[in-house]
């Protein structure tokens, strides 16, 4: 079994699905930042899936921030009541919305965003990834805090910034930017949290799973 730490030289076991992922766009269907950042914070512990089917008609009602802005909780609740947790959030939105008050104030970077409600590390270092911004960190999703452990790359934690926290200690900064996604997409289409495709892996040579497996 792999030892957690520099020496495994993971830069090189990982890649394969940098080359695979690198520059692969979120799976949220945003049109710019401001969209991103909302559909970020809904998104938690929600769907993708979920959350690009109901913004259309959301941006279509508030296409802007400022348009959120001058809007109230009645108004927007309707937009969003398919999401989980849509009370906490709307509170959210509302208060960011009110907080910069147009698209051109949005942060884009990691101390400001994690000041905003509702935005945390996870959804900051998406929203930088995205915006093609300086790296801060890794981006720790559910499919990253159960797959970097399966692999071998870190100890299992449900805590995903202690997972970020071992992470950026064991890559190499100039692979922080990407390779939070590549995992992540390995983790939606490879490394299935029920029969994953282990056969079908380009990293399986170096996976504690898949060894423990064969």
């Amino acid at each position: 079994m792999d030892l957690f730490g520099e020496a495994s030289n993971w830069e090189i076991k990982l890649a394969p699905i940098l080359a695979k992922y690198q520059g692969k766009k979120h799976p949220l269907e945003y049109q710019n930042i401001y969209q991103l950042m909302i559909m970020v914070i809904l998104s938690a512990q929600d769907s993708d899936a979920n959350i690009n089917k109901i913004v259309p008609a959301l941006f279509e009602k508030f296409p802007t921030l400022s348009s959120l802005a001058n809007t109230d909780e009645a108004t927007l609740l309707p937009y969003i009541s398919k999401v989980r947790n849509f009370l906490t959030k709307s509170k959210w939105i509302l208060d960011i919305a009110k907080t910069l008050q147009s698209d051109e104030k949005i942060p884009l970077n990691m101390k400001e965003l994690v000041a905003l409600k509702g935005i945390g590390r996870k959804s900051a270092n998406v929203i930088l990834r995205e915006a093609k911004q300086a790296h801060e960190g890794i981006i720790v999703d559910l499919h990253v805090i159960r797959v970097a452990p399966r692999i071998g790359i870190v100890a299992e934690n449900k805590d995903g910034n202690k997972v970020e926290n071992e992470l950026m200690k064991i890559l190499p900064q100039n692979i922080w930017l990407e390779i939070g996604m590549a995992i992540s997409f390995l983790g939606r289409e490879i490394c299935r949290p029920t029969h994953p495709k282990c056969d079908s892996c380009l990293i399986n040579d170096y996976c504690n799973f898949y060894k423990t497996k064969a």
